[in-house]
């Protein structure tokens, strides 16, 4: 069992230092910035249906009070 669990760890070192591609950092922050502005944008829609619901209801209770 010990066997076992260390050799997974020693594959799984070999693995993270000699095949696994690390971007580099300027795609690091290219990806960065594609992340925020879609955030920025669903965020945006997201307040935007809160508000047109929002407005709809205030108008529709506003009927029978």
């Amino acid at each position: 069992m010990t066997e076992k669990l260390t050799q997974y760890f020693k594959d799984s070192y070999q693995e993270l230092m000699y095949k696994v591609t690390w971007p580099t950092v300027a795609e690091l922050q290219s990806s960065t910035a594609v992340v925020f502005v879609a955030s920025l944008i669903i965020a945006l829609m997201i307040a935007l249906m809160d508000q047109i619901t929002r407005l709809s209801l205030q108008g529709f209770y506003g009927l029978f009070s």
